[in-house]
């Protein structure tokens, strides 16, 4: 199975009207094919939008963002998790991932449901689910887009600790099984240091790369104690960025 694409960061200037400062200049970074790389940093330091621009969403900039070789804003579009689930609240669990994908594949969506453990929840409206289901059919539907390339932007929030475990477990096994390419935002060096093969810290204004480390133990095998060894030294390294 081939790995996730390739990313390809190169912002000249991303600015907002009216800002005499620009949010990045001069930023850039290379994410290869089928790892997974954390965003860490402050609240409002440019992270989600660092996510529109990677999804060809955001093209207000100068620069150039590539997926494997190709234009982010012409490229096949992300999977992309949010804060919150955003499904549809009108729609069946099975009906979200579907509204998503052309091509309208009812089995290829209730093999998705499945893999996230809901195969039997393709009914259920978004009311009817707890919000650790309402995550994983947030999840399915963006596996359903591209499986290849996951842009997740705070996928853990607002969750109880044994949701955000059983949520990390499913993510490194869906992860694995694609070989995806994931860029991770989040503001908890924790959820770097048990997911992610990368870890870019994020400060200052324009934005720009703090720190860069590659965390050395595969994910699949790193102990408890590797994992809070990381987070306490990713928490440092994050606390120097503020």
């Amino acid at each position: 199975m081939a790995p996730g694409p390739r990313v390809e960061i190169a912002i000249a200037e991303k600015r907002f009207s009216g800002d005499p400062t620009p949010l990045f200049a001069g930023l850039s970074i290379d994410i290869e094919p089928g790892s997974v790389m954390a965003l860490l940093g402050r609240s409002g330091v440019g992270k989600s939008t660092l996510l529109r621009m990677i999804a060809g969403v955001d093209t207000a900039f100068s620069g150039t963002i590539m997926i494997s070789g190709r234009p982010a804003a012409v490229a096949p579009p992300p999977g992309f998790v949010f804060q919150d689930s955003r499904l549809l609240p009108w729609l069946s669990a099975l009906d979200n991932i579907l509204a998503v994908t052309p091509e309208r594949n009812v089995a290829a969506a209730r093999e998705w449901l499945a893999r996230v453990g809901l195969a039997d929840a393709e009914r259920a409206l978004p009311h009817q689910l707890s919000g650790g289901m309402q995550r994983r059919v947030a999840l399915a539907r963006a596996l359903a887009v591209n499986p290849k390339l996951l842009l997740l932007d705070e996928p853990f929030v607002s969750l109880d600790r044994q949701l955000v475990d059983d949520l990390h477990a499913l993510f490194r096994k869906l992860i694995a099984a694609e070989q995806s390419t994931v860029i991770l935002v989040s503001h908890l060096p924790e959820d770097a240091a048990r997911l992610a093969d990368r870890a870019l810290l994020i400060g200052g204004r324009p934005a720009h790369v703090v720190d860069d480390r590659r965390l050395d133990i595969a994910r699949d095998q790193r102990s408890p104690g590797d994992i809070l060894k990381l987070t306490e030294q990713l928490a440092e390294a994050a606390e120097a960025t503020t």
